[in-house]
């Protein structure tokens, strides 16, 4: 399911993540069961929502508590995804055994 992220929807960045000062977005995460087992509830009641939302309203009104439960959902998803550390990458490893056989 996609949906769009209003435009003045501003997404919390925990702790972990602005202390470094930089998120990166395309990263591959390691997923603990734990933490895609809380993904896929959050995933699954944001697309219930979302379906019950469009099903009853006729247009989208911007202050409505449905739109705001959406919202506060698809946020805990970013902070629960981007607790996740973040994956090594091939080069990454490469520069780090390249770098220790050098020292």
């Amino acid at each position: 399911m996609a949906t769009a992220m209003p435009a003045n929807f501003h997404m919390p960045v925990s702790a972990p993540a602005a202390a470094t000062g930089c998120i990166l977005v395309n990263r591959r995460r390691r997923i603990t069961s734990q933490a895609g087992h809380a993904l896929e509830i959050l995933g699954h009641a944001i697309e219930y929502l979302t379906d019950e939302f469009v099903h009853r309203q006729a247009g989208i009104p911007l202050s409505s508590p449905d739109l705001e439960a959406v919202q506060l959902l698809m946020a805990l998803n970013r902070q629960v995804y981007f607790e996740c550390p973040e994956a090594v990458t091939l080069g990454e490893r490469l520069r780090s055994m390249l770098h220790l056989r050098a020292a």
